[in-house]
């Protein structure tokens, strides 16, 4: 599968997310994504299923160097001592030894962000995840992380679909070596209602969400869509045997504003 490098990371350009599923269907629909050909798995501590998270990966049979798995640490526990002993408890959950990419879930202007960050490289230099990372990161906040941080960060994981301009972040990203990761990348499901995708799904034999994420794999961004039905599983990888023209490209990032933001939240950056 193809893959975005970010400082030293290949992040499968294509995920599974997992926010929102739980329980047994959580763990259902990791171990089914896996046997499709998905390699990589987003979670995080406060979706509450790490655990069948884990589950799933050892269901499907998949040995665990061929998956890419990413978690978050909750904002709560950005202190440094908390934050390193939330990444071991992650790691229980997950019955794993360690994460490929371990992530700042959201900023958090009550703890320095410096500690936070001193403490997220310590958890990769004890070898407990191969990678960190942040999410929901500003362009001021990515330029303070990357001069803090000791170790190499290997990506921001923001909310980006055709409907929200995402474009000065990605610079930022770029500049300084980072992968954008692209959460809520069918706009939660709008997408698939959009009648200018549509039209041009309709010339690739494309739905408009298969539209959408390739026009994300085109600009070199890994996407992670969250899904709980088989058949969307099968449908969201499938976009690898085409490539849109340019000109679709273009027609597609013009749907893009500031004000297309889905997810917000009152302990929210002011975003760019």
């Amino acid at each position: 599968m193809n893959v975005v490098e970010g400082n030293g990371a290949k992040i499968p350009a294509i995920g599974l997310g997992t926010w929102e599923l739980r329980g047994r269907a959580c763990a259902r629909i990791v171990e089914q994504a896996l046997r499709l050909g998905y390699r990589h798995i987003d979670t995080a501590q406060i979706y509450e299923n790490e655990r069948e998270v884990g589950e799933g990966l050892r269901a499907s049979g998949i040995k665990r160097d061929d998956v890419f798995v990413t978690t978050k640490v909750w904002t709560s526990h950005f202190k440094p001592k908390d934050l390193e002993r939330s990444a071991k408890e992650s790691l229980a959950r997950l019955r794993l030894t360690d994460v490929d990419l371990l992530l700042l879930h959201w900023p958090n202007p009550q703890v320095p962000l410096a500690d936070t960050l001193g403490a997220l490289a310590r958890v990769k230099q004890a070898g407990l995840a191969r990678h960190i990372g942040v999410s929901n990161f500003t362009v001021a906040l990515i330029e303070e992380a990357v001069a803090a941080c000791p170790e190499p960060l290997t990506c921001d994981q923001v909310e980006y679909h055709p409907y929200l301009d995402q474009a000065r972040v990605m610079e930022a990203c770029a500049r300084h070596g980072l992968a954008l990761v692209a959460y809520s990348p069918i706009a939660k499901g709008r997408i698939r209602n959009d009648r200018a995708l549509a039209r041009i799904g309709d010339r690739y034999r494309k739905t408009a969400a298969q539209i959408c994420l390739r026009w994300l794999v085109q600009q070199n961004v890994s996407a992670i869509p969250r899904t709980s039905r088989l058949e969307r599983l099968q449908e969201n990888i499938n976009v690898f045997d085409f490539e849109l023209s340019g000109e679709d490209m273009r027609e597609i990032s013009a749907m893009g504003s500031a004000s297309g933001r889905l997810t917000d939240s009152g302990f929210a950056p002011k975003w760019d």
